[in-house]
């Protein structure tokens, strides 16, 4: 599956080609973070299921919040296709804390200060992450990339996506 070419923002005016990010195939880093509960969640514990790691610049911004309340407002349809969510940012933990408890989002969410999960998934963004999300498939490799990602539409786009990758069920 080709990714394209479409641009992502490095920042400071450099810019990189989605070609750059993990590919598809690729086996998925880990990421682990915490849930709404505070329970720790692991990508690794997912295996057998679909997943999307989603990277977004900051909490409490205009975008990421439509993109997370999207994801949020369709969390009992990722729940139901059996995927689970991963949200990554470079916020510490109390940040994502006081955005999870603000909204209300029931997913786990991924501190990332150091930017590990950034680098290890290729995510350009020197000073601000890229808006970039990947589909992780049962198998635990990068199944679909989304480069540039509207945060309104984001949600319905993975949802689309696992349910033309899942096998189809015998009737």
């Amino acid at each position: 599956m080709a990714l394209g070419v479409a641009a992502v923002s490095l920042g400071a005016g450099r810019r990189a080609r989605a070609d750059d990010l993990l590919p598809v195939g690729a086996v998925a880093p880990e990421v682990e973070g915490k849930d709404a509960s505070g329970a720790p969640a692991k990508l690794s514990a997912q295996r057998g299921k679909f997943a999307i790691v989603y990277f977004y610049p900051k909490d409490e911004t205009p975008g990421c919040t439509k993109e997370a309340c999207a994801f949020r407002d369709a969390y009992g349809r990722f729940e139901k296709a059996g995927v689970t969510i991963f949200a990554v940012s470079h916020d510490d933990e109390e940040s994502h804390k006081k955005f999870r408890e603000h909204y209300k989002l029931p997913f786990p969410m991924v501190a990332d200060p150091s930017r590990t999960a950034q680098h290890a998934y290729h995510v350009p963004g020197l000073f601000v992450t890229s808006r970039v999300s990947f589909l992780v498939g049962p198998d635990g490799k990068i199944a679909r990339v989304w480069p540039k990602v509207d945060p309104l539409l984001h949600a319905g786009e993975v949802l689309d996506a696992v349910a033309a990758l899942q096998p189809k069920r015998a009737r």
